[in-house]
């Protein structure tokens, strides 16, 4: 059964930072690629940022500068640490394994940042 289970989200004030944890199992990890989207309230999700498994990274242009993407194979784990966090970054994050075309998604994680 594939799992992937975000956490760390929150509340945090403008200009702050938080890092966002996104567990696998149940996939083999490695081969997949992994990504974060987010979906504020009334609007579309949308990419934030991709890891392949090799290790490149892509990011929304908006974003540049501000979030990274990172993998911990081992721990079966991908992250995004979020700096200098904006409320108009405030939305559900959720983690996705892409791999062929298909894609395995987790439940989110709230973050809400304040002005």
């Amino acid at each position: 059964q594939v799992q992937l289970v975000e956490s760390g989200g929150g509340l945090v004030q403008a200009g702050g930072s938080l890092r966002l944890s996104c567990a696998a199992s149940g996939i083999n990890f490695r081969i997949n690629s992994m990504a974060w989207y987010r979906q504020a309230p009334g609007k579309q999700r949308e990419l934030v940022a991709t890891i392949t498994s090799d290790g490149s990274t892509n990011y929304a242009d908006s974003l540049k500068g501000r979030f990274t993407i990172s993998r911990d194979n081992a721990k079966n784990t991908v992250y995004l640490q979020m700096t200098s966090l904006k409320p108009e970054d405030t939305a559900v994050y959720y983690c996705a394994a892409i791999r062929l075309g298909s894609s395995r998604w987790g439940q989110g994680t709230q973050v809400t940042v304040s002005s």
